[in-house]
């Protein structure tokens, strides 16, 4: 863990401030962001498979289109190589095309038999025209731009050819990213804060991270106050604590070091606060704590919607933020409305925005009609 940590020593100030940090929430320094604080890469594979189907035909790459007027490719197009693969380096924005990938329309019948079966319906097939391809291309989708680290081109066991593209993004922390210390005491950054509207130590120091105090009753996790304890002493004193709750370092040992050092035997400091520049009435917990940055990121997370995509089967709408679901309003969010007193609201969540359909009924029969009879 020394030789490949997943995180950074904060300073943390155990306090209560603001009331965006409730629930676990964290606050951070604007300025520690800033000074590259919780920065993390994410890298992420996609994989493209060019299949081959019975009727001897197969998916194929196409080049960009061109538009004849400007000679210039499709905005979509824009950042596709001429082999129709984005190239390596290059910047990819939301709904831009990564590999432009068109499969065969029909994947089970041949020319001929296509020509045979067009006859017997009376249909005619073009036999000099190529059948026309559908577009099924990779499509980036995410809000934020990413670059390209790679492409490699490669073939599987059963000699299908593959495109595999790994993206990169450089990510600083944001409103909702998650964070933990080594004792799993995690919550989301509930607020950014300007660095001069945060608290200060004598000696002029702010803390990277507020931490809401009422985490520690309810978790137990006294580790992480001897961590905080042991990483303030080894700080001042050079040298590796232990810091857990099962051994090694005694209290007693560490609040003797910090006394030598002209502080407090507890870890507390008086902070002035940034807001009033007075002296806040209790003495803050404050000290270096290890934090990791987790990989549930806002980013990849956040969905909503309007009207979208639905299902054929039931007409209710699809599920999932990949397929651009709906969001689900529960019984507990129907409370929430009933006590609101918004009864149109209810009515349009639970009939007209989920599954509505309109169908014609035989005035003589009471059955489903069909307008065109």
């Amino acid at each position: 863990m020394e030789k490949l940590p997943a995180g950074q020593n904060a300073i943390v100030a155990v306090m209560s401030y603001s009331g965006y940090d409730i629930e676990d929430a964290l606050i951070l320094n604007k300025s520690s962001l800033d000074r590259g604080f919780g920065r993390c890469i994410v890298y992420k594979k996609q994989v493209v498979a060019m299949k081959r189907y019975p009727n001897q035909t197969c998916d194929k790459i196409k080049g960009p289109l061109i538009n004849i007027d400007t000679k210039k490719p499709k905005p979509e197009h824009e950042v596709l190589d001429m082999d129709g693969i984005v190239g390596v380096g290059a910047i990819v924005e939301n709904k831009q095309i990564l590999v432009n990938k068109y499969t065969p329309s029909s994947t089970t019948m041949t020319l001929a038999e296509q020509q045979s079966f067009a006859a017997s319906t009376g249909g005619s097939v073009n036999v000099f025209a190529e059948p026309e391809d559908k577009e099924t291309p990779l499509v980036y989708r995410n809000p934020v731009p990413a670059c390209i680290e790679k492409v490699m081109l490669t073939s599987n066991h059963e000699d299908m050819f593959i495109v595999k593209l790994l993206t990169r993004q450089t990510r600083r922390p944001e409103i909702g990213d998650k964070f933990s210390s080594r004792h799993g005491q995690k919550g989301v950054c509930g607020l950014i804060v300007q660095q001069e509207d945060m608290p200060f130590n004598d000696l002029g120091m702010c803390p990277d991270i507020i931490m809401n105090p009422h985490g520690y009753p309810s978790r137990m996790t006294i580790g992480k106050l001897i961590e905080l304890l042991g990483g303030k002493a080894g700080v001042l004193e050079g040298k590796f604590h232990y810091g857990t709750a099962f051994g090694g370092d005694k209290i007693v040992d560490l609040s003797k070091v910090l006394i030598d050092k002209g502080f407090n035997y507890l870890g507390k400091d008086i902070l002035t606060s940034g807001l009033t520049g007075e002296p806040l009435q209790s003495y803050i917990f404050f000290g270096p704590i290890f934090y990791q940055k987790l990989k549930h990121m806002v980013q990849d997370k956040m969905h909503a919607r309007a009207r979208g995509p639905r299902s054929a089967l039931t007409r209710q709408p699809t599920e999932g933020r990949s397929k651009d679901g709906g969001l689900r309003l529960g019984e507990m969010e129907r409370d929430c409305l009933i006590g609101y007193g918004a009864s149109m609201l209810i009515l349009e969540r639970l009939m007209i925005s989920s599954d509505q359909f309109q169908v014609d009924v035989c005035n003589q029969c009471g059955l489903f009609g069909y307008n065109g009879w």
